[in-house]
């Protein structure tokens, strides 16, 4: 490379479980930090406004957030991939291209999806049956929220270019300071200025906007192939077709496995205020797996993508099986923590005893299973770093989006209540992880493929 202090952030040599360590722990981090964002729209409003509050700021409302977001950012995970195989195999010149190519996507795909969240909004909350004490609140606070997308969308693709030749230190310290600009807007707006969900969504977004500026004014001052030049950035077409070919189905997954996530949140809504606002603090308490999940997955794809373009397959190998050590040994500690204290972290939200022993219930049925969906993400992750998604998208359509909406076309007219709806997450994450197992031992994916030039 042209600056050889960039080769620090190479994992394609030195010992696998330390680089994987040192790069997961800052990701762990950051997304800690980034679910601070929700979680202090969560605390500040359950205290201040009450739980029909808490309720517009999450469970139904973030699911359909995460509908669009999750869309947008599939699709982008195929530019983070090609960045980092083409940053694995040397390929300076490619590495240019696509880092431009991903801005530009970003840029449009953002605004795109701002547009997109922000007209569909009241549609979204009317299908899954928002409770009317509800609606109006998670209206405000969706729709402020959608007109700041944009924002968010740039910076998690900014972020992804970083960790996509190894560097997970900047976005970490980035984020920090979002955060923290937000809890005390978060304060300010709600607390002091009563504007109620619209200040909790004023402040998550505005507070985006400071990570994002230090992403590109990082990337400006890089004096390697890794450069942002604005006046670059503009659509690579052959990249553009790569990163749609890596990244649509990783997209579509998650718009599937989100509109089965709101067929779960339509269901939690006919049971009343109580249930639903239970469903959103558990989703805050949830967040800690899922933001350890996440950055598990974005560790082993890395990993895995610079080792496939530098044409290391036994090493590639290697760190998904000590991906695994790593994954399993936290998610034992995270389980416990959570199962022993979880109605004591309830009272930070709410402190309504009925709400609160919902929450409890939820927790005890599911988060038991979440090491079984670790097999799932580590190994989705790694098909994702050779490129090749199809499959592994077909696999939790099936697995997961599939048996879900079975699930809730048979079980609902035999059993009634709560239960009957949070098993389907248990049993939908064993027939996925089983899949997965059977097609990465078998399915070839690391048979080796030309990179686009």
């Amino acid at each position: 490379m042209a600056d050889t202090n960039a080769n620090r952030n190479l994992m394609t040599e030195g010992v696998i479980w330390k680089q994987l360590v040192r790069f997961l722990f800052p990701i762990l981090l950051g997304t800690l930090f980034q679910t601070l964002y929700n979680t202090a729209d969560a605390v500040i409003v359950g205290n201040i406004l009450g739980k029909e509050a808490l309720a517009a700021v999450g469970g139904g409302t973030g699911t359909i957030i995460n509908l669009l977001i999750g869309f947008f950012t599939g699709i982008a995970s195929g530019a983070t991939v090609i960045i980092s195989q083409h940053y694995g195999a040397k390929q300076e010149d490619l590495v240019h291209r696509a880092i431009h190519n991903a801005c530009a996507f970003a840029l449009w795909g953002g605004i795109g999806m701002s547009v997109i969240g922000y007209v569909a909004t009241d549609w979204l909350l009317k299908i899954i049956n928002t409770p009317m004490d509800v609606f109006p609140l998670a209206s405000q606070y969706m729709h402020i929220y959608f007109a700041g997308t944009s924002i968010v969308l740039m910076y998690n693709i900014g972020a992804g270019i970083f960790q996509a030749f190894g560097d997970s230190d900047r976005p970490l310290y980035f984020l920090v300071v979002g955060c923290i600009v937000n809890i005390a807007m978060d304060l300010l707006l709600v607390g002091v200025f009563k504007m109620g969900v619209a200040g909790a969504a004023l402040a998550t977004v505005i507070s985006q906007l400071i990570p994002l500026i230090l992403v590109v004014l990082f990337l400006m001052r890089r004096n390697d192939c890794c450069k942002l030049e604005l006046r670059k950035i503009r659509f690579d077409m052959r990249m553009l077709k790569r990163t749609l070919y890596i990244g649509l189905p990783s997209g579509l997954q998650s718009v599937m496995y989100t509109v089965s996530n709101l067929m779960i949140v339509a269901n939690i809504n006919n049971l009343g205020t109580d249930t639903v606002a239970a469903w959103s603090a558990y989703g805050r308490l949830d967040s800690l797996f899922w933001m350890f999940n996440g950055a598990l997955g974005i560790a082993i794809t890395t990993f895995v993508g610079q080792n496939y373009g530098a044409g290391l397959m036994k090493r590639s190998k290697k760190g998904v099986r000590e991906c695994f050590a790593i994954a399993f040994s936290i998610a034992a500690v995270l389980e416990t923590i959570l199962l022993l204290f979880s109605r004591y972290a309830y009272r930070l939200f709410v402190q309504d005893e009925a709400v609160i022993q919902i929450g409890v219930r939820i927790m005890n049925v599911i988060c038991p299973f979440y090491a079984v969906y670790l097999i799932v993400e580590i190994l989705s992750g790694a098909i994702r770093g050779t490129g090749k998604t199809f499959i592994a998208t077909m696999i939790t359509v099936f697995g997961i989006i599939g048996f879900r909406t079975v699930w809730f076309s048979v079980v609902p007219h035999f059993f009634q209540g709560l239960d009957p709806i949070i098993i389907c997450y248990p049993v939908t994450w064993v027939i996925a992880a089983i899949a997965f197992i059977i097609y990465y031992n078998v399915g070839n994916i690391y048979d080796k493929e030309e990179l686009a030039a």
